[in-house]
């Protein structure tokens, strides 16, 4: 445990070393406020002996006028410590939420099928505003505090030997339940910051799903499971709390147990005269430094410990590495058109790892050609668009791009080669002109426009409120399913891509309207590369040619004519299709 902890702080403090002059700065004001706290004591010791016991007004206005200069240094000294801090704060917790974001771009899908977004998110946002709280201030205070407690205890032991001693005796008793009590509240802590993921994620799930909720009436069931995973997340405080609470409780008994003490002890050399009351004074204002950092550092160290939780929850994250990576000699995409073949392809999910999406699958789509994918549900139509777009990599066999195997290929290159119009669309919350330029972000307006128009979406986007400015609301849930698809499609038309990919892009349009967006699909699809999948079989009569699966297996390979002779599988899905039709 102490290992990882370690490993926590050293991840921690290499962030930190990028801003070395303002990590500097701010410990050279650490330092300078804390000597100034603890040269108040002599001021106190001045004021006490040269003024009040030597009865000298001109000893007590200088002892006045030393401890209001320093409580000016101390103020000047405190500003630029609370400034730099927090300015580390912030600036640490910034960039190690945009190191875990972009490290979390470039992991494979197959992670956040396994991990809930939610918890994910968590991490994301909770975690790294509690370090930017611990490292911009409870950190500051812990520093500040150990800083203050050695050089009190210094002071202390200059200052009386007898009663210094006294109190060293007692640090002990104080430092042990410091110890045993922070071990607790840091295994707490990462028990609470899960348990908070858990909440939000249980919160946007339903939420995002919520007229499915309001319409099965679940409305009580989930407000009930809510209830439990809040209460359960308040029970994991409540231990946190009573854990905290009684460590400061009990520093705070034995701190000033160990004062009264000394006051005792101190009081009787004072009136044994074997002390002065200025060095009483100076001893019982450092005595009460030195407490007040322990007390200090007791109350933090929860805050610390819960940051060094949070640290592991984030550094976790940056530790995955990715199943998808790009080689260190990447080839090169080139032509607008590529052939595109599958070998011997085998593929199992690693959710499924017993049960083959595709088996020993060929599949040759010429240059510029187009192959439509039919088959029943769970055939591994879906499964071969994720394999060309190298979201997973087969267990087995190989896909080429222009004869290049696409591991030998930069994800991003090839990806920036594909363009995608699934059957439920993903769209961005944004206005409709962000969603159409995702395919090409430096498009100008009018390509933008003239997308949207062979789309056929140009029209009913100028009828909202703020036509191209319109925003959608999340996952596009102002647009109706065939509204969404057309800006789907106006998004890979923009992209202007060498493969499509093209799965039953005009299933959520009306007659009309896939009349009209099948035409611009064929236009668009003249001279690219574009598979399809098709659920209808009218739709795709005109394919160059078709595959049939079934089971993660090529049955049958030709047109649609030559297919109703040799598969018995296509032949009886163009039958109830059709005859459904009629």
């Amino acid at each position: 445990m102490e290992v990882k902890n370690r490993t926590v702080l050293l991840k921690l403090l290499s962030f930190l070393a990028a801003y070395k002059k303002t990590l500097f700065a701010a410990s050279v004001a650490l330092i300078f406020t804390a000597g100034v706290t603890l040269a108040l004591g002599q001021g106190v010791r001045i004021l006490i002996d040269d003024g009040f016991v030597a009865g000298s007004p001109e000893k007590l206005n200088q002892a006045a006028l030393f401890i209001i200069a320093l409580a000016l240094l101390m103020s000047v000294g405190t500003f630029m410590r609370f400034y730099l801090v927090s300015w580390l704060g912030e600036r640490v917790s910034a960039d190690i939420r945009l190191t875990v974001f972009n490290h979390l771009l470039t992991l494979h899908p197959n992670y956040f099928e396994e991990n809930r977004s939610g918890e994910i998110m968590s991490r994301l946002t909770t975690d790294t505003t509690l370090l930017q709280t611990v490292i911009g201030s409870s950190a500051s205070m812990a520093l500040r505090s150990f800083l203050t407690f050695i050089g009190g205890l210094i002071l202390l032991l200059v200052t009386n030997l007898k009663l210094s001693l006294m109190v060293l005796m007692g640090v002990p008793l104080v430092l042990i339940p410091i110890m045993l009590f922070g071990r607790r509240v840091r295994t707490l802590s990462r028990k609470s910051q899960d348990s908070i993921a858990e909440v939000g994620t249980h919160a946007g799930e339903i939420i995002q799903q919520i007229k499915t909720v309001q319409s099965y009436t679940q409305e009580p069931r989930e407000s009930a499971a809510f209830r439990r995973y809040v209460e359960g997340a308040f029970d994991v405080a409540k231990s946190r709390i009573t854990q905290r609470a009684t460590l400061i409780a009990v520093v705070i008994t034995l701190i000033f147990s160990a004062i009264a003490t000394m006051l005792w002890v101190g009081g009787n050399d004072v009136l044994n005269g074997t002390m002065s009351a200025g060095d009483l004074g100076a001893f019982v204002f450092y005595a009460i430094i030195v407490a007040g950092s322990v007390a200090t550092i007791s109350e933090v160290i929860g805050d610390v410990q819960r940051a060094v939780g949070a640290a592991e929850r984030l550094f976790e994250l940056l530790s995955i590495e990715s199943l998808i990576t790009s080689p260190s000699q990447a080839s090169s995409t080139a032509g607008n058109a590529p052939t595109m073949q599958l070998k011997d392809v085998t593929f199992h999910y690693p959710s499924r790892p017993d049960l083959p999406a595709l088996e020993n699958l060929d599949l040759t789509i010429p240059e510029g050609k187009s192959l439509a994918l039919v088959g029943p549900s769970g055939a591994g139509k879906s499964t071969v668009f994720e394999l060309i777009q190298r979201f997973y990599d087969p267990q087995s066999g190989t896909i080429t791009y222009d004869g290049t195997d696409i591991r030998d290929l930069s994800p991003q290159d090839l990806r920036s080669r594909v363009a995608v119009v699934a059957q439920q669309p993903t769209l961005f919350s944004a206005d409709v002109m962000h969603n159409i330029r995702y395919g090409n972000p430096d498009a100008s307006d009018e390509q933008v426009y003239a997308a949207a128009e062979a789309a056929n979406a140009h029209d009913f986007i100028n009828d909202l409120p703020d036509g191209y400015h319109s925003y959608l609301g999340e996952h596009g849930v102002r647009l109706s399913g065939g509204q969404k698809q057309r800006i789907a499609i106006a998004r890979a038309i923009l992209k202007d891509p060498s493969i499509l990919l093209l799965d039953e892009a005009t299933s959520a349009l009306d007659a009309e309207s896939e009349h009209r967006v099948q035409s611009a699909l064929e236009h668009l699809m003249k001279g690219r590369t574009t598979i399809i999948i098709a659920h209808r079989l009218a739709t795709i009569r005109q394919a160059d040619q078709i595959a049939v699966l079934e089971n993660g297996k090529l049955l049958a390979q030709g047109r649609h004519n030559e297919l109703l002779e040799q598969s018995p599988l296509y032949r009886r899905l163009s039958e109830l299709q059709f005859q459904k039709a009629s």
